[in-house]
């Protein structure tokens, strides 16, 4: 990315980002490593733009990932039983909540 204010704005939108992923796998080190290696790819694929409208659009896309990440995901923990409980914080409000179905589930595991 370009130079002085925009490599600021780059670096604040980035850690926002991973500070978003850290929040939504927190004690999910799989999910920790994979956001924040995808995280990181994607700003090191657009590292070397230069061109003020695209920096913006990409600043704009980070600050919008952050905000869907931080009020969208909302990261199922396993009981002792096998259930799955989803304790949506009050950041989710107003978010439609989907549960995957069983064949999805097992597909992951």
């Amino acid at each position: 990315m370009a130079s002085g204010g925009r490599a600021v704005e780059a670096l604040k939108a980035y850690r926002s980002v991973l500070k978003a992923t850290h929040k939504a796998f927190a004690g999910d080190t799989f999910m920790l490593q994979k956001s924040a290696a995808e995280v990181r790819k994607k700003f090191e694929e657009n590292r070397h733009v230069t061109s003020e409208a695209d920096i913006q659009r990409l600043l704009d896309d980070a600050n919008d990932a952050s905000e869907f990440i931080s009020t969208m995901i909302v990261q199922a923990k396993a009981t002792p039983s096998g259930a799955f409980v989803v304790k949506p914080e009050k950041e989710h409000a107003g978010a439609t909540l989907e549960i995957p179905s069983e064949e999805i589930l097992k597909k992951s595991a």
